[in-house]
């Protein structure tokens, strides 16, 4: 039957994680605080969060395996580094004295479920970079301000580290925007 299937398939099999080559600082906490974990809840799972990422780059390389391999490599490589986020995030969450879900709780007390209406998907392959690049944006700057809203030096440093990745994404996706 496998000479029925269309299509060449981009190999994905040797990704490696899109990060910067620094080590994360180890995921601990000073002590529990439940208001520290509903925050990292809104990184973890709300709107702009890494669950988010995930699945707004996997959808993107997807739809661009099959006529661009190489921005479809790239993509998959910065969707994995984001799952490495998400699980610290989880991680620190629990730490914290939190619960993991798929819905983040603010800091006035209101819950959110994720859902794919998230995401920002648009058709074009330039705009779906410069989406890309909005929503890294947006995840730092989200990042800084509960980094100044938290007072745990062992959280934020995870924090911070998180952030020089999403960094490096940024520059990645201008370069590959140059090549459209």
């Amino acid at each position: 039957m496998e000479g029925n299937c269309v299509g060449d398939s981009c190999n994905f099999s040797a990704i490696k994680p899109v990060m910067t080559d620094l080590p994360y600082p180890p995921v601990r906490v000073s002590g529990k605080n439940l208001s520290y974990a509903d925050l990292l809840t809104i990184d973890y799972c709300g709107s702009v969060s890494e669950l988010t990422a995930i699945a707004q780059y996997i959808n993107n390389e997807n739809r661009l395996a099959a006529e661009n391999c190489p921005m479809a490599q790239a993509l998959l490589g910065m969707a994995i580094c984001e799952m490495m986020h998400l699980q610290k995030l989880g991680e620190l969450i629990v730490l914290l004295g939190g619960e993991i879900g798929f819905s983040s709780r603010g800091r006035n007390g209101r819950s959110m479920l994720w859902t794919p209406s998230c995401l920002n998907i648009p058709a074009e392959c330039a705009k779906m970079l410069e989406a890309d690049m909005e929503a890294e944006k947006s995840t730092i700057n989200q990042y800084e301000m509960h980094i100044s809203w938290i007072e745990d030096e062992c959280v934020n440093a995870v924090l911070r580290r998180i952030i020089q990745d999403e960094e490096y994404h940024i520059m990645i996706l201008k370069t590959l925007l140059k090549e459209v």
